[in-house]
């Protein structure tokens, strides 16, 4: 037996005029006439990449991550967003890990060169600088693979919260900017929030 999460929030069992957009509402139209719903349409499958896709699955998510690449129309769940993030953030786990030890072994080197009171320290050695280089090439190369999907996914997860996607750029506020847009990715879903499904 399978749990199908997107039927649990869609089955518009509850109370009335909760479920499906318009459920209860005289022609069509429920919440405030809008059309929306007491819960938001989600995708039936992980192939349909029209509408969110809610409890996705890490590897659905990641799917659903690149086959979007480029779309900023539409939603997108917090387990979409939130197992995208965390498939980046393990892409970056290695390079990260190279860049530090050559950065690490480069501080050591000239920390003994500051020491050395004849000079002698030749200074940071040729592995220690091909570390550096190397983990910071991959880790340029997977940021520029992967920005125009994150900004395209986190502009979809604001659609889901019923925000208008280019509040995604209050995160250059120096300081707070990042901690108001971590705030607003942990949001829930709005109903209201299909006004931008395409």
């Amino acid at each position: 037996m399978t749990y199908d999460a997107n039927a649990a929030y869609n089955s518009g069992s509850g109370a009335p005029d909760q479920g499906m957009p318009g459920a209860g509402m005289p022609g069509g139209q429920g919440y405030g006439a809008q059309g929306f719903g007491g819960a938001p349409r989600g995708a039936a499958s992980p192939d349909d990449l029209s509408l969110p896709l809610y409890g996705a699955t890490f590897g659905q998510a990641v799917k659903r991550f690149f086959k979007n690449y480029t779309k900023f129309s539409g939603r997108a769940s917090r387990s979409e967003y939130w197992w995208a993030y965390l498939f980046v953030a393990l892409l970056q786990v290695i390079p990260g890990i190279l860049y530090g030890i050559g950065v690490g072994m480069s501080a050591a080197s000239a920390t003994m060169s500051a020491a050395d009171p004849y000079g002698m320290s030749a200074g940071p050695s040729g592995g220690a600088l091909a570390l550096t280089g190397i983990g910071g090439i991959l880790m340029l190369i997977i940021g520029l693979a992967t920005i125009i999907p994150y900004l395209a996914i986190s502009w979809r997860r604001l659609h889901d919260a019923n925000y208008p996607g280019p509040m995604w750029f209050l995160y250059f506020i120096p300081g707070v900017g990042w901690i108001i847009v971590l705030v607003l990715m942990i949001m829930e879903t709005k109903p209201e929030g299909q006004r931008f499904d395409a």
